[in-house]
């Protein structure tokens, strides 16, 4: 593998369709494409000012690095990625990729990141300023996270996720096969015409919370006073723990409220009514 160290690059394709090739304190200022067409790269301690930095790049590791806000969406159109201890300022990144795996790193500036992806793992991450995060991307295992924005999630499919505060409006939108556990999620509307969610010990607030879904599982989960008008039209079964403001014209299940009770049911008259729900107070 060569080597290159302690040098600044500029301008359009310094280093295109590199091969074998590590970077180390290295500099790469305004400019287009730098990276663009290569495999097996290695950057450590580097800084990256130009945008579509790893574009089209297979097999690619960067410790230690500085993405500045001109670097905008420099990952796309690439494959077994390995992000470790970095600060990202850019949006717009990770779209169309497969094997993507991040640790230890903070993004400012989450705006339309980790679009159409697949494979993807976080562990330790912390996204801002992030709405419509994570767009029509599959098999998603998050650990120690913490995200910011709204919009994410939607369309996605196979999303597991641990010890992580969500807050996002909108999340889960017509998503498929999602499991959230010892989570906190601040939103409303959330996982509305979603299939097959299951969450565990989790805290949800805010308005309108799981509506429409096919599948619902709730574990031993709690709800802020805000949580109001939840389940409609879902089919919903497993335990609550507490209070629970307002339940509106759910479609089926078995629910049991432990512990606590249900404040208000609603069943409009101008809404058909529920197939087969039931609940219980203990």
């Amino acid at each position: 593998m060569n080597t290159i160290k302690n040098q600044e690059f500029g301008g359009e394709r310094p280093l295109y369709a590199s091969h074998d090739l590590r970077l180390e304190n290295v500099t790469i200022h305004v400019g287009e494409s730098s990276i663009k067409e290569s495999t097996n790269i290695e950057a450590e301690q580097c800084r990256f000012e130009g945008k579509y930095v790893f574009w089209e790049t297979y097999g690619f590791r960067v410790k230690d690095c500085f993405f500045a806000d001109t670097a905008r969406s420099s990952l796309w159109y690439s494959a077994d990625c390995q992000i470790r201890n970095c600060r990202v300022e850019a949006p717009k990144m990770f779209r169309r990729m497969k094997g993507i795996d991040i640790q230890d790193t903070v993004f400012t500036d989450g705006q339309e990141m980790l679009w159409d992806c697949s494979d993807v793992r976080l562990r330790n991450v912390q996204i801002s300023n992030c709405d419509y995060l994570f767009m029509h991307t599959d098999n998603v295992r998050i650990e120690d996270y913490r995200q910011d924005g709204n919009y994410a999630f939607q369309y996605s499919h196979n999303v597991e996720i641990h010890n992580a505060v969500l807050n996002s409006k909108d999340a889960f939108w017509e998503a498929e096969n999602v499991t959230l556990v010892d989570c906190e999620v601040n939103g409303e509307y959330l996982g509305w015409y979603a299939k097959n969610m299951k969450l565990v010990r989790c805290h949800l607030t805010g308005e309108q919370l799981l509506c429409y879904v096919d599948g619902l599982t709730l574990e031993d989960c709690t709800f802020g006073e805000d949580a109001n008008l939840l389940f409609e039209y879902s089919t919903v079964s497993g335990t609550i723990k507490g209070d629970v403001t307002s339940i509106k014209n759910p479609s089926a299940g078995n629910l049991t409220i432990i512990d606590g009770k249900c404040k208000e049911y609603i069943i409009d008259d101008n809404q058909k009514a529920p197939r087969n729900f039931h609940f219980t107070e203990k």
